[in-house]
């Protein structure tokens, strides 16, 4: 089956992308027209997980990428919540939190043609800068690589592109050359290197979900390093984390507030503010889903991060959806 890149000014719904095969991309002109991608390839099940090399269409965001490396993920969700309160006898303990399944996630590298359609703070990864002369786990500092991201195997639609080159970003031509007699391509030495420096900060091993009502949140933590805080002998550990809002019912909800509470040596910090990134996204049928990256530092090796996120709908009604606890951990 022949896939296309419908190229328009109007918003495509990703959600059908695996029913017509077609991926919309805007551009910035009133013309539309149909742009031949590539072929579909058959879906695998979650049993097996896809090849490195393989190129594929994300079914949420529509962006066109190549899987850099597999991981196998502990899922682990919570049952519904209904209340749309910010109860004081919350369970902060993710290692109580009801573990599914294990699922594989891919580190995938983005087309740089579609990140335009998408948000930069949304999709990139963060590696450690070091000193040779102190321990390889000692930061001094950190790094953003964009145009990276970490995908379900679900969110996965293999294609075969009809392009020579078929992701067009500065680091695929490093990361991968062609088998000559398959014509798939395959990592080379640059991308094993590259993995091997950055294991540690770019290891996932852990989701957190909870579903509140129609809402769902998806969090995913990354220990990053330790770093010795300037001006004073303390120490300072690093995480970066990915949160996932998704909108699972019909009904519109601007997501307005977050509050966090952060545990760490026994004490709580809360942290409130407006939407998050600097914004307050609407999650509705055309745009059901947000996603977005951060970082946190802790002066203690572990702690655990959860709260709410408030919505308000359409008639102005408000609600509370959970943020699931999740742990930052070193190891």
């Amino acid at each position: 089956m022949l896939i296309y890149r419908i190229s328009s000014p109007f918003k495509f719904d990703a959600r059908a992308l695996s029913l017509t095969c077609k991926v919309c991309k805007k551009y910035q002109s009133t013309e539309t027209r149909l742009d031949h991608v590539g072929t579909m390839l058959p879906e695998s099940g979650m049993e097996n997980s896809y090849r490195v090399g393989q190129t594929f269409l994300h079914k949420v965001f529509a962006y066109r990428g190549v899987i850099i490396h597999p991981w196998t993920a502990n899922i682990s969700e919570q049952s519904k919540y209904q209340a749309s309160s910010f109860p004081d006898n919350t369970n902060t303990d993710p290692a109580k939190s009801k573990a599914l399944k294990n699922e594989t996630y891919y580190q995938v590298l983005m087309d740089s043609r579609d990140l335009p359609y998408n948000r930069d703070e949304a999709f990139f990864v963060t590696t450690i800068k070091t000193d040779p002369s102190q321990s390889s786990e000692t930061m001094t500092g950190i790094q953003t690589v964009p145009g990276v991201d970490y995908v379900s195997h679900q969110d996965v639609l293999p294609y075969s592109s009809i392009e020579e080159v078929p992701i067009q970003n500065d680091l695929f031509k490093l990361f991968f050359d062609q088998n000559q007699e398959s014509k798939q391509f395959q990592s080379t030495d640059r991308l094993h290197t590259w993995k091997n420096n950055n294991y540690n900060s770019l290891k996932m091993d852990k989701v957190y979900k909870e579903t509140t009502g129609e809402i769902r949140v998806t969090a995913i933590p990354f220990f990053l390093g330790m770093k010795n805080s300037t001006g004073s002998h303390l120490q300072e550990y690093w995480w970066r984390y990915s949160i996932r809002v998704e909108n699972l019912g019909d009904k519109s909800a601007r997501l307005q507030e977050r509050h966090w509470r952060i545990i760490s040596n026994g004490s709580v910090k809360t942290v409130r503010g407006r939407g998050v990134t600097g914004k307050e996204p609407i999650l509705n049928k055309d745009n059901p889903v947000f996603q977005y990256c951060s970082h946190m530092s802790l002066p203690s090796t572990s702690g655990t991060m959860w709260g709410t996120f408030r919505f308000e709908r359409e008639n102005g009604e408000q609600f509370d959806a959970r943020i699931p606890a999740f742990a930052l951990e070193t190891s």
